[in-house]
């Protein structure tokens, strides 16, 4: 199915006429490698302007769009199958930083939010205690592509205060997600996506 939607969006750039920069190739939604799709699952919706949805495909070259994601406010997110009675948690982490080839600061945090209600969650327009405010993704010149991954959490229902310690909210990078899981009960996350991008002036 996700497959189907991004050549669907590819065909539909392709009519509308939507040129890269170098006005040779059609804008066209490549979908992510079979190994790096196993990670998107439970149809969780990253929304940005102009882009869409980007559920596991690569962002496009054509107009700007790596360079405008870079700059852009925190997308829509959305997920159609939470429950209204239920609090979540979303977190949007790069597990390769600086590089894939080299990721020393894996997982280098760029999104934390607890407290999200279900509700907000089937609109899309999500609301929530930020533990983290929202970092645009933005790859290093020449360190190739980047994962950005989207995992939402079910949020216990009374447990402890979801917190950062002063030394995770001191460096976003080298972030623990695992102990982070361990430590607050989180378990299985309900759905994930991710999409790649890489410095908008590498080719």
């Amino acid at each position: 199915m996700k497959l189907l939607m991004a050549m669907m969006l590819g065909l539909m750039a392709m009519v509308d006429g939507q040129l890269s920069k170098n006005k040779d190739r059609m804008c066209v939604y490549q979908v992510l490698s079979q190994g790096d799709a196993l990670f998107c699952k439970g149809n969780l919706h990253v929304i940005y302007p102009e882009i869409g949805d980007v559920d596991c495909i690569y962002i496009p070259e054509c107009n700007d769009f790596r360079q405008k994601i870079s700059s852009w406010d925190r997308p829509s997110i959305k997920y159609s199958r939470a429950n209204e009675n239920k609090k979540y948690i979303l977190m949007m982490v790069d597990p390769d930083a600086p590089s894939r080839n080299y990721p020393k600061n894996r997982y280098w945090r760029h999104w934390l939010i607890a407290n999200i209600s279900g509700t907000s969650l089937k609109t899309g327009n999500i609301r929530g205690y930020e533990l983290t405010g929202y970092k645009p993704p933005n790859p290093p010149p020449e360190t190739g592509f980047h994962r950005y991954q989207f995992i939402l959490f079910e949020q216990p229902e009374k447990r402890k205060q979801i917190t950062l310690s002063s030394k995770e909210k001191a460096n976003r990078g080298s972030w623990s997600i695992s102990d982070f899981i361990k430590h607050f009960c989180l378990g299985t996350s309900m759905a994930a996506s991710q999409f790649l991008t890489q410095h908008y002036r590498d080719f």
